[in-house]
């Protein structure tokens, strides 16, 4: 950015004049910030900047309390080829004005950047990217284009490869079978004459680089003298310096020393058609790294019928508003989110909670986007429409942690940097050793080695080794309902130890119901019970609403409640007829003073059923303990016997006492158990868990779980939980299901273990080949690696590293069960409504 740019862009938290003249100061004290105009009724500020004082221009906002808010865009990027097209892209992004930060992804042939200063800065970057040298467009947010790319993109390699296979198979067949069988050479020879011959394989292999391999000229040539070489340098070099010497042979061959007159034409035919084999095949398989996504988009319907002028009409999705009823007849797919308001069906919603069994679904019920009606109509009314639907909302997810770069990447990218280099480097010393040191036909060994050397090198796989492999773990993850919301929690979660659960709502079912009430002596239960109920009527807590319920099924009115106050981790306060009420653990009857002795047994009893005692008092005496039973998840044990299969220790944070703790932690098989623990205190409960066992992994699901799970070194959120808590979490586990967890886990480290995999593969490739290309076993044994088939090991490298993170597809399946497989997009809806 130069000082003459201008860019503007938006404040947040401006409300008068004073907010105006603080964020102004703010600018103008940063150090490359000039020209501070600040505007309160659009709420924008414009400066202009010095290169790299936006971002302490940003942070300054920040820590002022007025935040510039970056957007979120996403940019298709064509005809990237390696890490270093990657690398080159992402500086020709980050330094466009207004650029915070850009991230690349060669897997999915996207950007994903953080933008100030609206459409201006957009637009910008996309001229940068084309100027650059790679089309650039907006991503449109549909797997059916990027799949539909891929298709076009293999096809289109694939028919330059059959082009280039026509024009070089006479050439190889004429060459090759003449070494193999000399007859035929001589035949060949004899017929049309060696001057001939060769001039018609200059036509065909100057064809081929001319058509199908152009793109490797056009591109590879411009980069090096731009002192940025990639792939297509090392091709466009390697093909080139074998057609150069060939052409010189064929018609100049008195520049050639003695014995040195020879050509190499099929060399830079077979190369060019390998390689862009090599591109079709990996074109097709990176198209199937994006099956996910595209599984997703497939769950919405195009058209659905709304409710317009009193009569339902079809009309295309894109169309509905939040507010307008639509209608979904038996089978269709629910096209947006919604509340029901007429009729009754089963919904199959497994798409987003993994479970087969059809939901019921009446007035007042929520319904999902891309869900499957079963046999009944509905009338329901859109809630959220278009990106904020649940269904758009979980392909962004899967979409950005598609895209992430994960830690690893960062050692992956400090080679790929001098990588390159290094190869033409490697190159012109095989060639200087050959010239020197290498037998006769020195210029011919010389040639070959040079040519082997750039050819066979792979920087593609490389670039591709970690990003396919996140993309495709991360797409199985969504299959199976997990999604990465953080990517670097897909390396972190393959290295925790031990995982710890928040008990009500995760290791339970979250709906607790009254198991038990006993008064106290010379008490009436019934009073107690209407009495506790008014107290917890004003309370969302699940153990509230249970004692509501209880009072409700036994017809018992409950009298207004004032005063009401929450006390989290004891219980609540409020005034019912005049008196005050207590209900909440022991620890509140303590610390009111309040006796609890003539209830001791009761709350022994409890205790011994796994249960915690919740004390009810009316002014200052203790009249009655009940519990509150939260049934165990019927998943859970098989969820923890999983995350046991997989070396994990298992540990529980509950606020219940000890005793209960323990007797719900024995009959689950859980190593370590944290009692007693108020919400406040989840957090320094998990910091003593990480010094026990190392790298911890957080589990829950309410308002007072966001803190361990944003302290965790990966928190999980299930998804039927609190917005809050979705927000805190590194994962989400779309269904209430703590088998979600095992997947997760078993996901990443069968990701990380893939990435590791096609690492060793990509550099020990280059590593051990490099030097064969160069010569390495010609003293010991006097063979050399024909070019032909460096270009072979060079496309083969490519395809091998997407088609290994393609197993990831099968992967996640818990220890013990068969593999989980992906669910169909489309589902037929249920014949008869279950009962």
């Amino acid at each position: 950015m130069s000082a003459a740019d201008r860019l503007t862009f938006e404040i947040d938290g401006m409300t008068c004049a004073s907010c105006v003249r603080r964020v102004e100061r703010t600018l103008a004290a940063v150090p490359g910030v000039s020209d501070v105009s600040v505007n309160l009724a659009n709420e924008t500020a414009s400066i202009a900047a010095e290169p790299g004082a936006l971002p302490r221009a940003v942070a300054a906002l920040n820590e002022a309390g007025y935040p510039a808010p970056p957007r979120h865009v996403t940019l298709d990027i064509s005809e990237m080829t390696c890490a270093s097209c990657v690398g080159r892209v992402e500086r020709a992004l980050a330094a466009v004005p207004g650029v915070l930060s850009a991230h690349v992804s060669l897997a999915s042939e996207r950007a994903d950047l953080d933008v100030l200063g609206g459409e201006a800065a957009v637009e910008r970057a996309i001229a940068a990217a084309e100027a650059a040298g790679y089309p650039t467009r907006r991503h449109a947010a549909t797997a059916e284009t990027t799949g539909d790319r891929k298709a076009a993109e293999a096809a289109r390699q694939g028919r330059l490869t059959l082009i280039a296979a026509a024009l070089t198979l006479p050439v190889f067949l004429a060459e090759m079978g003449g070494h193999l069988f000399p007859p035929l050479h001589h035949a060949i020879v004899g017929a049309v004459g060696q001057q001939a011959f060769w001039v018609l394989q200059f036509v065909l292999i100057t064809t081929v680089l001319a058509w199908p391999g152009r793109q490797f000229l056009r591109k590879g040539f411009p980069g090096l003298l731009k002192g940025a070489p990639d792939m297509n340098a090392l091709v466009a070099l390697g093909t080139s310096a074998a057609w150069g010497y060939s052409t010189v042979a064929t018609f100049a061959p008195g520049l050639l020393p003695p014995g040195a007159v020879a050509v190499y034409y099929e060399a830079a035919g077979v190369i060019v058609t390998l390689i862009l084999l090599g591109k079709t095949l990996e074109a097709r398989a990176k198209g199937r790294t994006g099956a996910a996504i595209a599984r997703l988009v497939n769950l919405r319907p195009k058209t659905a019928r709304v409710r317009r002028n009193g009569a339902f009409v079809e009309v295309p999705v894109a169309e509905i508003r939040a507010g307008e009823q639509v209608q979904v007849r038996p089978g269709e797919t629910v096209a947006v989110d919604g509340t029901v308001d007429e009729g009754a069906s089963y919904i199959d919603e497994s798409m987003i909670s993994g479970e087969p069994v059809p939901v019921e679904k009446a007035p007042g019920a929520a319904v999902v986007g891309g869900t499957i009606n079963g046999t009944g109509t509905l009338v329901f009314t859109a809630t959220a429409v278009g990106a904020d639907t649940m269904l758009a909302r979980i392909i962004a997810m899967v979409e950005q942690a598609q895209g992430a770069k994960l830690p690893i990447q960062s050692a992956v990218d400090r080679v790929t940097a001098w990588f390159v280099p290094a190869v033409l480097a490697a190159a012109a010393a095989t060639v200087l050793a050959w010239l020197v040191f290498g037998p006769s036909p020195v210029l011919g060994h010389a040639l070959v080695a040079g040519v082997s050397v750039l050819i066979i090198a792979c920087p593609c796989a490389m670039g591709l080794a970690t990003p396919t492999s996140i993309m495709v773990g991360t797409g199985r993850a969504a299959e199976l309902g997990v999604l990465f919301r953080k990517g670097d929690a897909l390396q972190a979660l393959a290295g925790v130890r031990a995982v710890a659960l928040d008990k009500t709502g995760t290791l339970t079912e979250g709906r607790p119901e009254l198991a038990r009430l006993t008064p106290a002596p010379g008490q009436d239960e019934g009073r107690a019970l209407r009495l506790a109920a008014a107290a917890e009527a004003a309370s969302e807590h699940p153990v509230a609403q249970a004692l509501v319920r209880a009072a409700a099924a036994r017809d018992i009115a409950l009298p207004a409640a004032t005063g009401f106050a929450a006390r989290p981790g004891f219980g609540v306060a409020a005034e019912v007829e005049g008196q005050k009420v207590l209900v909440g653990a022991a620890r509140l009857m303590a610390q009111e003073g309040i006796a609890t002795d003539s209830l001791a047994a009761a709350a022994a009893e409890i205790e011994a059923q796994g249960q915690s005692p919740l004390f009810i008092a009316v002014e200052g005496q203790a009249v009655a303990v009940a519990s509150v039973a939260d049934r165990i998840r019927s998943t859970t044990p098989e969820a923890i016997a999983a995350l046991h299969a997989l070396g994990l220790k298992v540990a529980m944070i509950t606020g219940d006492g000890h005793a209960p703790a323990e007797a719900v932690a024995a009959r689950l098989g859980i190593d370590r158990v944290v009692s007693d623990v108020l919400p406040e205190g989840k957090v320094a409960a998990l910091k003593a868990l990480q010094d026990e066992f190392g790298a911890v992994a957080f589990v829950g699901d309410g308002i007072n779980d966001a803190p361990a799970l944003a302290a965790a070194d990966v928190g999980l959120a299930i998804g039927t939980g609190t917005d809050i808590a979705i927000d805190s979490a590194d994962v989400v586990l779309m269904a209430g299901d703590l088998r979600g967890v095992a997947r997760a886990a078993a996901v990443s480290r069968a990701t990380m273990r893939n990435i590791r995999q096609n690492l060793g593969w990509a550099f020990g490739y280059n590593v051990v080949l490099i030097p064969v290309a160069a010569g390495a076993l010609f003293p010991a044994f006097g063979l050399m690696l024909s070019p032909a088939l460096a270009a072979g090991a060079m496309a083969a490298s490519s395809v091998l590293v997407v088609s290994n993170a393609l197993r990831l597809r099968r992967a996640g399946a818990l220890p013990g069960s068969p593999p989980d497989r992906p669910a169909p997009a489309r589902r037929a809806a249920p014949a008869h409504r279950p009962a």
